[in-house]
Formats: structure tokens, sequence, C-alpha cells
């Protein structure tokens, strides 16, 4: 049990709707590289499908989109990359929607206005709905 007094530990899933959930499989596992890690059908017909990093983390559901759950949004979710720069070349290559260059880098002023530390190297990437993915240089 935490401090808080609740037994959360990580986060597991974040769902991410698509439109169609065998070409986001695909565009997942063999354009990013991830791994389906669980697949199957509750009782109503709808289908969890998530993958993961290789390395592992918290798992991306991609599930059918619909109006209150639209595909095509800024998901929040950012993934470390250990070369942003050839993963931007890597998927540039492969016809990803991707940003021209990177993100501009600089210091982050953290609220006292003094500099935090500096801004990694970083850009976004779109997937086939438009959700958008931040990719940031590992740590």
């Amino acid at each position: 049990m935490t401090q808080s007094g609740t037994h959360i530990g990580q986060v597991a899933t974040i769902v991410v709707p698509v439109t169609d959930q065998d070409a986001a499989l695909a565009f997942y596992v063999e354009i990013l590289g991830m791994q389906k890690v669980n697949h199957f059908t509750y009782p109503t017909g709808e289908r969890w499908l998530e993958v993961s990093p290789a390395k592992g983390s918290s798992n991306l559901c991609l599930v059918t989109s619909r109006p209150e759950r639209p595909a095509g949004m800024e998901t929040g979710v950012v993934l470390f990359s250990a070369d942003v720069l050839a993963d931007l070349a890597a998927l540039r290559a492969k016809g990803v929607d991707v940003d021209e260059q990177p993100l501009p880098e600089g210091n982050v002023v953290w609220w006292s206005g003094a500099p935090l530390a500096g801004v990694p190297t970083q850009f976004r990437l779109r997937d086939p709905d438009g959700n958008s993915f931040l990719i940031v240089a590992a740590p």
C-alpha cells in the first residue's frame, strides 16, 4: 500500500482511439517496432488490443473510436528514443507523418524564472488516424 492508502503503483495502459484496429496494429508493430502484448474480445464484442515498446513500460491500447472517443487526438503520450534524429529520418523515409524538423531546443524555465534543465531533442509523430505522440531523447 502507498502512503496515500491506495495500492495504485503505475500507469498500466493508455487508450488510443483508432478507426481500424488491424491497420493500427500493423503501424505500431511494423513501423514503430512495438510488440502486441494483449488481445481479447469482451462479451460485448469490443476488441481490446494492446501494444508496448520493446523495452516495456505502459501499454497503448488501440481501441475502436466512437463519437465520445474520437481518433485523431493529441494523446499527451511521450515515447523515449535512444536516437531521436535517426528515428525522425527513418520514420520520414517510411512515409510517417512527422514534424519537418526536431522541435527547438533550449532551456526549460521553471516558475521561479531560473533555467531548470536543457530541453531534450524531440519531435512529434502522428499515426494513420492523426493521433499525436512526442518522441523525446531518453534521459
